[in-house]
C-alpha cells in the first residue's frame, strides 16, 4: 500500500475563564483551533526521489480475480467449519430476528457438515452469491436437517430452487 505524506496543523490557544481557572478556554468548538485549520499541500502526488513506477498487478477479467487469487469461492468443503456458520448467520441478521443461537446450534449438534448447514441458510435467506460459492465448495443440497428439510425444502422462492438443482446438474 502505497503512502502519501502530508502535513497537518492545528494551532491551539487557551484563555483562562472566570468559573475554572485552572482550565484552559477553548478558542473554538473544534478542540480549541481558531477559526481556520492551516493544510500543507504536498508539491506532488506519487514518489518523491523522481523515480517512476509502473503498476504489476491487474485488475478485471484480464488480471486475477478473487477466486483465482483464493480470496473468495476457492474454498473447498472441509475450509468451511463452525466459525463460518457463527459468522454467517450474524452477518445476515439472523440473530437478531431469531432473538437466540438456538436453531444455529441445533443445527450444529446434528453432525451436519458446516458447509451443508451454510447451504441452508443460505437458501433460506435467498442469498444467490453465497449459494453459488457454496456448491462450488461441494456443499450438498440433498442433506436434511432433524426436521427432514433440505436446502432445497428451505428455499425461499422457485428461482432459489433453481438455481441449486442447475449448479448441481452442471457440476455432475
Amino acid at each position: 500500500m502505497a503512502s502519501i505524506p502530508f502535513t497537518f496543523q492545528i494551532p491551539f490557544t487557551s484563555k483562562p475563564t472566570n468559573s475554572f481557572p485552572s482550565l484552559p478556554k477553548l478558542g473554538s468548538k473544534f478542540l480549541g483551533s481558531q477559526n481556520s485549520l492551516s493544510w500543507s499541500t504536498p508539491s506532488k502526488i506519487g514518489p518523491s526521489n523522481g523515480s517512476r513506477t509502473r503498476c504489476w498487478f491487474k485488475f478485471g477479467k484480464n488480471g486475477v480475480n478473487a477466486e483465482g487469487a483464493g480470496i473468495y469461492g476457492s474454498q473447498i468443503r472441509d475450509d468451511f467449519d463452525r466459525d463460518d456458520v457463527e459468522q454467517y448467520f450474524n452477518y445476515m441478521g439472523m440473530l437478531a430476528v431469531e432473538g437466540t443461537y438456538d436453531k444455529m446450534e441445533a443445527l450444529l449438534n446434528q453432525n451436519i457438515h458446516p458447509v451443508d448447514i451454510l447451504l441452508m441458510l443460505a437458501a433460506s435467506e435467498g442469498d444467490k452469491p453465497k449459494i453459488e460459492e457454496l456448491l462450488r465448495a461441494g456443499a450438498k443440497y440433498d442433506v436434511k436437517d432433524a426436521d427432514g428439510r433440505t436446502a432445497l425444502d428451505r428455499a425461499v422462492d422457485e428461482e432459489i430452487k433453481q438455481l441449486i438443482l442447475n449448479f448441481s446438474v452442471q457440476k455432475a
